[in-house]
């Protein structure tokens, strides 16, 4: 056992002394030393219901034959941070919870481990992790919230809080009935209740093989998602036994399984970072173009918020992760995972309750997967859409350049309604070096929705995007501004032209027009000159390689 290290031989006396006085009993020494590695938070609603988690994992390791240990990282609500200096945090923290995740683990010598996480960086912060050293593993998200309800309507974060800040500016909501909206759009714990960030990243957690049957649609509070968590800590004893370890699940095939599981779903844009991010930990090469050719083949069975109109609980109760898996199984490869049966036993296991929800491949909602790469003189590298969540009209569109170098500053415009029809909202220098953390723009882009711009006005930056955006919304463009990518050099009435189903993008200006402009091009000051963030930017990669921390800085 890897827990030998310090706790066996007469050299590790100190380090057993230092055991006993947490209470480990003698016969509990020759246990595996199993850490449950836990994002708890009073911040956080994916967080908030951790203790009762931990509680039943620490039964589950304990009837396994474990001896377990609880250690805590932080983590970011995206939702708080959004709009404001605190966004340049939250991508930063996914590797930075990574990188304690190794520290604690190597530092202690744990045998094994059973990480508890739930929203938008904690969760491909610890599968980076898992990859990254190897041991024995198991993923447990805690939960989707359950729906709001008001006024007898199904509620949800996005189009209830985000998107009606818009509505009230357009004069088409009251201050009184946001407030009353506002207390009912997120109605307890758990993350939030469309197929955002936090729960995208659950599916591909369960779909990669690294949770538990049934783990990533559990609702948040159930009895099932106890149930989950305490046989998540007695499978962990096991794997242990048979040495079962994250890149013996994780493999390139395991990604390719996950890649078309969050296509299938209309998933988050997000994961275009924290996919490729995993599988550099795992020592698995892994292109952005995986998304595009895979979403070729992989028809989009499901239709939930923000894009459509069906929410998590609605997937849970149709069957889940699995009911989707079964659905796709003439694309899927037969591959282990942490519960000891292979993707393909689980398939042959499942059923789908609810043929609307999860459609079948033959009659899918859309016959491509929901997320579209796209590249053009702007992205050479590439940049990120969610198909799923344009309209028809705006797969392509024509429009002209109204440029931003902040968030501030477009939502500023936005809000002051000097955002027009016809217009493409260019936000740059928000990249993950120019950020730097680059940023979600949930907040343009909600009031761009809540103002019913959403069909006549798309938005593009070397940002992110929020797993709850709608409309035709382009991020992750690559190179970035602050690197003196193409976006950089966009001005006021350029004309852009964006064509979804040929995957392109393109800025209508001649190349040697460009040139002249790239030539008086001038990199700007950083926004942040202190602390961290300076830190990351000059680490950080570019998000077409899924901004990882470089080793070699």
């Amino acid at each position: 056992m890897r827990s030998n290290r310090i706790k066996k031989g007469v050299e590790r006396a100190p380090s057993r002394s230092l055991l006993y006085a947490t209470g480990v009993t003698e016969d509990a020494m020759k246990s595996p030393f199993v850490g449950i590695i836990s994002s708890f938070s009073d911040i956080i609603p994916g967080h908030i219901g951790f203790r009762d988690l931990e509680r039943a994992i620490e039964k589950g390791i304990h009837t396994g034959g474990g001896q377990a240990f609880l250690q805590s990282v932080p983590g970011v609500c995206d939702g708080i941070a959004m709009g404001h200096k605190g966004m340049h945090y939250s991508l930063p923290t996914r590797d930075l919870i990574a990188d304690m995740v190794e520290c604690v683990v190597e530092a202690h010598a744990y045998d094994g481990l059973v990480m508890l996480t739930n929203c938008d960086k904690i969760t491909p912060g610890m599968m980076m992790a898992a990859a990254r050293l190897d041991i024995p593993t198991i993923i447990v998200t805690a939960g989707p919230m359950a729906a709001g309800m008001y006024k007898q309507q199904r509620r949800s974060l996005v189009r209830d809080t985000f998107e009606a800040v818009g509505q009230v500016h357009s004069c088409t909501m009251s201050v009184k009935e946001l407030k009353n909206i506002e207390k009912e759009a997120c109605p307890g714990p758990g993350s939030c209740s469309g197929m955002y960030t936090a729960n995208t990243m659950a599916c591909v957690a369960e779909s990669i093989g690294m949770s538990l049957q049934g783990c990533a649609t559990g609702m948040a509070g159930s009895g099932k998602k106890r149930r989950i968590a305490f046989e998540s800590g007695v499978v962990v004893c096991d794997l242990i036994k048979r040495k079962v370890t994250p890149r013996s699940i994780m493999t390139k095939d395991a990604f390719e399984n996950a890649i078309r599981i969050d296509l299938a779903l209309g998933g988050s844009t997000n994961t275009a970072l924290h996919i490729p991010a995993i599988a550099h930990e795992a020592q698995v090469k892994l292109e952005l173009s995986a998304f595009d050719k895979l979403g070729e083949t992989t028809p989009q069975i499901c239709s939930l918020r923000p894009g459509g109109e069906d929410f998590i609980e609605d997937l849970e109760y149709a069957g889940g992760v699995p009911a989707v898996m079964k659905e796709l199984k003439a694309v899927l490869h037969d591959l282990p995972t942490v519960t000891g049966k292979t993707t393909g036993k689980i398939i042959r296991e499942s059923l789908n309750y609810n043929r609307e929800v999860i459609r079948p491949a033959k009659n899918p909602f859309k016959p491509q997967g929901g997320m579209a790469v796209l590249k053009g003189n702007i992205a050479p590298d590439g940049c990120i859409v969610k198909q799923a969540a344009v309209s028809p009209k705006m797969m392509k569109f024509k429009g002209r350049a109204v440029c931003f170098n902040s968030e501030e500053a477009a939502m500023e415009q936005i809000m002051a309604g000097k955002v027009k029809a016809g217009d493409v909202v260019v936000v740059r220098y928000e990249g993950p070096k120019g950020g730097p953390g680059m940023r979600e723009m949930l907040a343009p882009t909600s009031a761009i929705a809540g103002m019913g711009l959403q069909d006549s006005v798309a938005l593009i930056t070397d940002g992110r995007f929020s797993g709850g955006t709608r409309g035709p919304c382009i991020g992750h463009v690559s190179p970035e501004a602050m690197e003196g990518g193409m976006i950089a050099l966009i001005k006021n009435g350029d004309t852009i032209l964006i064509d979804i189903p040929k995957r392109t993008i393109r800025l209508n200006v001649p190349a040697k027009e460009l040139k002249e402009r790239a030539k008086k091009w001038k990199k700007p000051a950083p926004k942040i000159k202190k602390g961290y963030l300076v830190r990351y930017a000059k680490s950080v990669s570019s998000a077409a390689q899924g901004a990882i921390l470089r080793d070699d800085y």
